[in-house]
């Protein structure tokens, strides 16, 4: 077996139970998740998705009409693409 060594990182609680419980659908368990995602970064020499900080801060889903909403899934499709 392969010599290996701890992480400890502090997650929120139910993100961390969803996790879980994706991973058990997948047939994976964390620590197998975790070096997937590790090695990833390794191979990839950074973070193995886009990361970027959000256009404008939301507003709260049930402060928005339906239009408004509507309105703003047509924007995000239309900076996709």
């Amino acid at each position: 077996m392969a010599k290996t060594t701890n992480v400890f990182a502090r997650v929120e609680p139910e993100v961390k139970e969803q996790a879980e419980r994706v991973l058990a659908d997948l047939g994976i368990s964390m620590s197998v998740a975790i070096n997937l995602y590790l090695r990833q970064i390794v191979i990839q020499r950074g973070i193995p998705f886009e990361v970027k900080l959000p256009v404008a801060k939301p507003l709260a889903l049930s402060a928005r009409s339906d239009e408004e909403l509507d309105a703003e899934i047509q924007r995000t499709k239309q900076n996709e693409s």
